[in-house]
């Protein structure tokens, strides 16, 4: 039997910049197209999204399939919440609001297996195809091919990033500059000087515990995010995509009408009525 290996894991240790698309719609043919255009990976949502699990399962198998790590971020909640996405076979988790390294290795505890923790054991899911891999092998796999990000985005956090990062048992941080500028009083301010140290403080600890650290998108100019020393970059979502689309293909139709002769011109109406 063969267990695929994580994309984004292995780029990584060859020294490359996984690229992440986050995903808000449902419809698996979005992964697909993600797929075929190349990305590393996706981002998908169980905390802000009203994704079900049959729907959430398919998402992942429409990755799967076009070698692309599905990534989970997770609603917060019991153990259960956090493995269904790898029993799924999701090639790792997200775990929001990451408060302190109590908290962390709790997380860590619940989604790995023995040694590194205490996950409950199954096997009789597509991750461990359906018991048809040996036990041995489907606890290593699972243990070192999945991924598991922790994010942090509260002021809170932070004060304990250097804690965090320094457990073993996970791979990444996710640092959330949307959150944190909203909790410290300056929502959407993610130039703010004060969010800029705190994203300088959390990749920093990273690279001194030997974590990647994961931007949610390219919100800083991109050299300084290299720099800083962050590895995996969010590229944007599905849902800015579309809606810059359809914005610039209507500004383009109403520039051509606008452009018409006064006698076949329609007259002006609002765009939404």
């Amino acid at each position: 039997m063969h267990l695929r290996p994580s994309r984004i894991l292995r780029l990584l240790r060859e020294g490359h910049m996984p690229s992440i698309l986050k995903v808000n719609l449902s419809d698996p043919r979005v992964l697909e197209i993600a797929g075929l255009c190349g990305v590393d990976g996706v981002w998908l949502c169980t905390e802000h999204v009203p994704n079900d699990w049959v729907g959430l399962e398919n998402q992942i198998r429409a990755a799967r399939i076009h070698n692309v790590d599905a990534l989970v971020r997770v609603a917060k909640g019991s153990y259960s919440d956090y493995i269904k996405p790898f029993e799924m076979d999701a090639a790792g988790i997200i775990v929001p609001h990451v408060a302190d390294a109590d908290e962390a290795r709790r997380i860590i505890d619940s989604v790995r297996f023995h040694p590194l923790g205490r996950r409950a054991l199954d096997g009789g899911n597509i991750d461990g195809q359906f018991c048809l891999v040996p036990m041995a092998d489907y606890l290593s796999y699972s243990n070192h091919e999945k991924i598991v990000i922790l994010q942090i985005e509260s002021p809170e956090a932070l004060e304990h990033v250097e804690a965090i990062c320094a457990l073993p048992g996970f791979d990444g941080v996710l640092f959330g500059p949307g959150d944190f500028s909203h909790r410290i009083g300056v929502a959407g301010q993610l130039d703010h000087p004060t969010v800029v140290a705190a994203r300088r403080r959390v990749a920093a600890a990273c690279k001194a515990s030997g974590k990647f650290c994961m931007a949610a998108g390219l919100y800083a100019p991109f050299h300084d995010l290299v720099n800083e020393g962050f590895r995996v970059f969010g590229i944007g979502s599905d849902v800015v995509a579309l809606s810059s689309y359809v914005k610039q293909r209507l500004e383009l139709v109403r520039g051509h009408i606008e452009a018409l002769p006064a006698s076949v011109k329609p007259s002006t109406r609002s765009p939404y009525a």
